[in-house]
């Protein structure tokens, strides 16, 4: 007769304790989860308050997060880490809980830069790029949205024409492409441009930023991501090799592939802005006294505690379970949109309840909640808003395409 010893009981646990969703994951994952929340712990959150004030984050990141591997970790060969897609998650959920702006730089690097060229380039170009943006010598940007065209890509201006005539004339880019994470601090972009008329008439090119005629400006006075780069890319005139082509990437497929690896990402990610905010605010509400008894000790307190940890677990459930999917069989892009609208959704909601418990202290710098809350009103909409990722369940559900 075997005999099972149930967990020793505490007095206090932290929210995702309560669901034991460390038991989902395995040794190699929680050690990946723990070295990243080590790193932001001690590098990131001493600073991420001057760099959300300063609206700047520094280019010498790069090479620091390329050192933990966290630079296109989840895919293989080319110095890359080749983690499994849970790994990867957990990384974006330790980086977000220090600040969106982490985790978008790396979830830019290698889900959007890296993994085009990783999916759709040339061995030539795989073998250029991907050891440098692995390290993070040198860091990418993914050029896709337009200022007219956000969720209908298909609508892009940007254009390429041919300059000669042959397979191997040159390639001439001119168009403007908006919101565009790390902009001004990379070295090659991934840019999307019509080579014709036809719907399936879209390519991808690899432009180092150093070329004639490409221009990256700061976008300032932003109220969310500030600890992020944000830019607007200008291309007048760009002259590029035949070679600078993306081979492989055909038609608006290939970039909106990109963005269903970087969504994933932001499944995990958002989960760990909500972490911190609640875990922010449990231990305010802990410490601090409203009418001689602490603010934790109040019933309106302890139900918005257990409500918010309640939609963070299951927002974690979620999360593992499509990247076990991901991992297996892979998940489709639908299903993804599940995990994104209601991970960044929750979390949304939840760092403006952690703001209310603060009281006035929660709209200064010193506590997370509203820096978090600040920030996620940029990842609701971005790499898809909520109402089109309503539509991509919609359709998958009545076989309707609503927004066609």
């Amino acid at each position: 007769m075997s005999t099972t010893t149930a967990p020793a009981k505490k007095d206090v646990y932290s929210p995702l304790e309560l669901f034991a969703t460390d038991r989902l994951l395995d040794s190699d994952e929680r050690d990946i989860a723990a070295t990243v929340r080590k790193f932001v712990d001690t590098r990131l959150r001493p600073n991420v308050g001057d760099w959300f004030e300063s609206g700047a984050l520094p280019k010498e990141l790069g090479k620091e997060f390329g050192q933990l591997g966290l630079l296109g970790m989840h895919l293989h060969g080319y110095g890359c880490a080749g983690t499994n897609a849970v790994s990867y998650g957990l990384a974006c959920m330790e980086l977000e809980a220090g600040d969106s702006g982490f985790r978008s730089f790396v979830s830019v690097q290698g889900s959007l830069s890296m993994f085009s060229i990783y999916r759709y380039g040339s061995d030539e170009q795989k073998d250029e790029w991907l050891p440098r943006l692995a390290t993070g010598e040198a860091i990418g940007c993914f050029g896709l949205t337009e200022p007219d065209f956000g969720s209908n890509p298909a609508g892009m201006r940007t254009r390429a024409r041919r300059s000669g005539a042959g397979e191997n004339a040159d390639w001439v880019l001119d168009g403007t492409k908006m919101w565009i994470t790390n902009g001004n601090l990379a070295d090659v972009a991934t840019v999307w441009a019509r080579t014709g008329d036809g719907a399936g008439d879209i390519s991808g090119f690899l432009v180092p930023t150093d070329t004639p005629g490409f221009t990256a400006n700061v976008i300032h006075k932003k109220l969310s991501l500030r600890a992020s780069v944000t830019s607007e890319l200008v291309l007048d005139n760009v002259r590029l090799p035949a070679s600078a082509q993306l081979p492989e990437a055909t038609g608006l497929g290939a970039p909106l592939s990109c963005l269903n690896e970087a969504r994933f990402g932001i499944v995990f990610g958002a989960l760990g802005a909500a972490r911190d905010s609640l875990e922010t605010a449990i231990a305010y509400a802990r410490e601090r006294e409203v009418f001689d008894r602490p603010l934790s000790s109040f019933q309106l307190t302890q139900e918005k505690l257990a409500n918010m940890t309640l939609e963070l677990g299951k927002g974690m459930l979620l999360a593992v379970h499509l990247g076990r999917m991901k991992d297996a069989e892979g998940a489709r892009p639908e299903q993804i949109s599940l995990g994104k609208l209601n991970n960044v959704r929750e979390a949304l909601a939840i760092a403006r309840e952690c703001r209310t418990l603060l009281g006035g202290s929660g709209i200064t710098l010193e506590y997370s909640p509203l820096r978090h809350a600040n920030n996620l009103e940029s990842v609701l909409t971005y790499e898809g808003t909520s109402e089109m990722h309503l539509l991509s369940i919609g359709r998958a559900l009545t076989g309707q395409a609503a927004f066609r």
